[in-house]
């Protein structure tokens, strides 16, 4: 029987973070990962590829909706060849994963998974916005069976508290732990096999989140400086900007959250056709398509595509 864990949480909320730690909890054991990414060009599988287990990427949609369900189906029936002892499903930050207890509550489809529950990665200092911006937000903590309130050292004490507010406003029975770069302890474990959960008729399958993305291809001869300033330009009207670029100065990883530009080197291996490329994810009503033409319209030689 494997024991399957759910990482949910809203873009940039360090997803990837934590599940580098929570995976250090199962030393020792045989684990699958499985990495779910609204873009085409998928990045945490890159980052998460040295943890020594088995993994399954899944690009394009969201685990949870029509668009993906079946290729997520296939993927966990594959898995009872691999007899996997735990999987972590690290879902999208822009799914709605509240049929999630339906899904694996059919026992007669996967009956070698027991489902163990899921972990909602928040984050500290945006959650508030989020949650009253985005309706996904609301359903993932929904979904739930423990908070994690994560980046607690970026918040200020009002932002924190305005926070945790709002998780016991929704759900005044989920366990919530405060934390830093995703760092939990392996009591997390029990915490979660005693978190209630909500009934199954409460959980119905549900559309994903309206979504907006872009890829840009960027040339390898780009300097990180412009590569910064192009994205500055139009990240303020984005939820998420990410990918791996080649610059004039090396390989970067471009890892943007609200309105922070994050560049840093990057010396893993990565293949050859994820590089060069930006995801950008943004929601209805936000004008990101015309903004990132008009920042393109500085750097006609280093931006070589828009789709």
């Amino acid at each position: 029987m494997s024991r399957l864990y759910l990482i949910t949480g809203f873009l940039g909320a360090g997803k990837t973070t934590f599940l580098k730690n929570f995976i250090r909890l199962f030393a020792g054991r045989k684990i699958q990962l499985i990495i779910n990414e609204f873009g085409q060009e998928g990045v945490d599988g890159v980052l998460l590829s040295s943890l020594g287990a088995y993994l399954n990427e899944i690009s394009g949609g969201s685990v949870f909706c029509s668009c993906r369900l079946d290729q997520f189906e296939n993927v966990l029936r594959k898995s009872a060849d691999i007899d996997p002892e735990v999987i972590l499903v690290e879902a999208s930050g822009l799914s709605d994963p509240t049929g999630v207890r339906k899904l694996f509550s059919q026992t007669d489809r996967f009956p070698h998974i027991e489902y163990q529950g899921a972990v909602c990665l928040v984050d500290a200092v945006r959650f508030p916005k989020l949650y009253a911006t985005a309706r996904t937000s609301v359903k993932q903590l929904a979904s739930s069976d423990v908070a994690l309130v994560n980046k607690v050292d970026r918040a200020t004490p009002e932002q924190l508290e305005q926070t945790l507010s709002l998780i016991r406003g929704q759900r005044p029975d989920m366990p919530v732990i405060q934390t830093t770069f995703g760092a939990v302890e392996a009591d997390i474990l029990d915490t979660l096999a005693r978190a209630h959960r909500l009934p199954e008729a409460d959980m119905p399958l549900t559309a994903d989140l309206t979504l907006r993305k872009l890829m840009i291809t960027v040339a390898p001869d780009i300097t990180p400086y412009a590569l910064q300033k192009f994205i500055e330009m139009f990240i303020e009207v984005t939820f998420r900007v990410k990918g791996f670029v080649q610059t004039s100065e090396g390989l970067f990883l471009a890892d943007c959250v609200g309105n922070v530009v994050s560049l840093t080197p990057y010396a893993g291996e990565v293949p050859a056709e994820k590089v060069g490329h930006l995801v950008v994810l943004s929601g209805a009503g936000m004008p990101v398509k015309k903004r990132v033409k008009e920042a393109a319209a500085w750097y006609p030689d280093s931006i070589l595509s828009i789709d």
